[in-house]
C-alpha cells in the first residue's frame, strides 16, 4: 500500500511556492498517494485523495491514456460542472469528446483565432492608453484581466454589461475559497448560461461563436444539444479567459524577477515567441490538470492504480523535471521549451490554445515597446487557492 501524503502539512507556502514540494516527492518517484488540502487548511472540507503524478514521461504518457477516463459516470462520480453545467470536452471520453470536438472544431478555427489579431492588438493599446498615464497599476486589473476577457466575450458574445458579473462568476469556479461559493457560482453560471443561449437562438445568426455553435450542424445532421451548447459555452468562456490572465500575469512576473532575461528580450522581441513558451513551461496557468479516473486497474511507473481511483496529473510539476528539462527551476529564453505540457497533451490538448498565445505574444510584446522602464512595484499579491490554477490574484507594477 503507498504512503498517503497529506500535502496540508506543507503549510501555506505550498500554494505560494509548491516546486520544492513537487521536487521533494520526484525524488521519491513520479507518482504518489495524497491528501489534497482544504479550501482554507489543514482541518478545512473539501479534502480527498487522489494519485498524484509529477514525473514528466509519465505524466505525459498519463495524459494520453485512454484507460484514464475524464468521464466520472463511468465510476459513479459526478462533479457540479456535469450536474449544473452540462458534459463538454473536460468531462467526456470518446466516442462522445470526439464528437463535441468535432462540431466544435467546425466554428471554432485557425481561421477565426487568425482574424482576432488586429483586434486583440486593438485591445491591448486602448488598455495601455488607459493605463500608461497612471505611472504605477496593478498589472492584472488594469491588463491582464480585461484583455482576454474582452476578447473571449466578443468571440461568443456575450453581453459588455455581464462581464463584471462574469468574471466574479468564473473565479469562483475554478478557484474557490470554500464548497458553497464554489456551488453558488456554478449554479448561477448555469442559469446564466441558458439564459445567453436561449437569447442568442431567438436573436438568429449574429456572427459570433456561441450563436454559430447553436447552429452548427454536422454532415450527418448531429448538432450539439441544449446541455452540450452550455457546457461548451463553459469550457470556452472559463478556459478562455483565467488560463490567459494567468499566462500574462506569470509571464511578466517571472521577466521582472529575471531581469538578465527581461534584458535580452528587451534586446530582441523576436524572443516573444521563446519568453511565452518559457513562461508556459516555468510557471504554466494550469497547475494540474482536471481530474481523470481509472476506467481500469493498470500501473503507472510500477504503481497500481485500482479501477475507480482518482488520478490527478501534475502540469507545473512535470514542466519542472529536470529528467526533461535540465535545470528547471531557471527560466531561460534560450531552452528547448518543446513537449512542455502547459496546455496538455493527447486528444485532450487545449482546444483554446493558438488564441492563449496569441494573446499573450501581442500583450507581452506591446507592453514592453511602451513601458520601457516596467519594474516591480511591491510584491505580487497572493497565489490563487486550490490545485487547478496557477497564478495571483496582483501584480503591482510600475514604469
Amino acid at each position: 500500500m503507498a504512503e498517503l501524503i497529506d500535502l496540508a502539512e506543507f503549510g501555506d507556502g505550498f500554494r505560494t511556492d509548491p516546486h520544492p514540494v513537487y521536487a521533494r516527492l520526484r525524488e521519491l518517484g513520479p507518482v504518489h498517494r495524497v491528501l489534497v488540502p482544504g479550501f482554507t487548511g489543514e482541518r478545512a472540507e473539501g479534502r480527498y485523495e487522489t494519485w498524484l503524478v509529477v514525473g514528466y514521461e509519465e505524466a505525459r504518457a498519463a495524459l494520453a491514456d485512454p484507460r484514464l477516463a475524464k468521464d466520472g459516470s463511468r465510476i459513479g462520480v459526478n462533479f457540479l460542472d456535469e450536474e449544473l453545467i452540462g458534459d463538454h470536452l473536460l468531462t467526456t471520453d470518446p466516442p462522445q469528446h470526439t464528437r463535441l470536438r468535432a462540431l466544435v472544431s467546425r466554428a471554432f478555427t485557425m481561421r477565426r483565432v487568425e482574424e482576432l489579431r488586429p483586434r486583440i492588438q486593438q485591445i491591448t493599446d486602448e488598455l495601455l492608453d488607459a493605463m500608461l498615464p497612471r505611472g504605477h497599476a496593478d498589472l492584472v486589473e488594469s491588463f491582464a484581466y480585461p484583455l482576454p476577457i474582452t476578447v473571449i466575450c466578443e468571440l461568443l458574445g456575450v453581453p459588455e454589461i455581464d462581464r463584471t458579473a462574469f468574471r466574479q462568476m468564473s473565479t469562483e469556479a475554478v478557484a474557490p475559497r470554500d464548497s458553497g461559493s464554489e456551488y453558488e457560482a456554478f449554479v448561477r453560471l448555469a442559469e446564466y448560461l441558458t439564459e445567453l443561449i436561449e437569447d442568442k437562438r431567438c436573436a438568429g445568426p449574429s456572427g459570433d461563436l456561441l450563436s454559430d455553435l447553436i447552429r452548427t450542424t454536422a454532415e450527418d445532421g448531429d448538432r450539439l444539444s441544449p446541455g452540450e451548447l452550455r457546457g461548451m459555452a463553459f469550457v470556452l468562456l472559463i478556459a478562455g479567459h483565467e488560463t490567459t490572465v494567468n499566462l500574462i500575469t506569470g509571464a511578466v512576473h517571472a521577466l521582472l524577477t529575471h531581469p538578465d532575461q527581461l534584458a535580452a528580450l528587451r534586446a530582441d522581441m523576436n524572443l516573444v515567441d521563446a519568453a511565452v513558451e518559457e513562461a508556459l513551461r516555468y510557471e504554466g496557468p494550469v497547475e494540474n490538470a482536471t481530474f481523470r479516473f481509472a476506467a481500469e486497474t493498470l500501473e503507472i511507473a510500477g504503481t497500481k492504480i485500482v479501477r475507480g481511483d482518482a488520478v490527478m496529473i501534475g502540469l507545473t510539476a512535470a514542466d519542472r523535471d529536470a529528467l526533461r528539462y535540465p535545470a528547471p527551476d531557471r527560466f531561460d529564453l534560450n531552452r528547448d521549451t518543446r513537449g512542455h505540457l502547459a496546455f496538455g497533451h493527447g486528444i485532450h490538448y487545449c482546444l483554446g490554445a493558438p488564441l492563449a498565445r496569441l494573446e499573450a505574444r501581442t500583450a507581452i510584446r506591446t507592453l514592453l515597446e511602451r513601458a520601457p522602464g516596467l519594474a516591480p512595484d511591491g510584491p505580487p499579491g497572493e497565489w490563487l487557492p486550490g490545485m487547478l490554477m496557477r497564478g495571483v490574484r496582483s501584480l503591482p507594477v510600475r514604469w
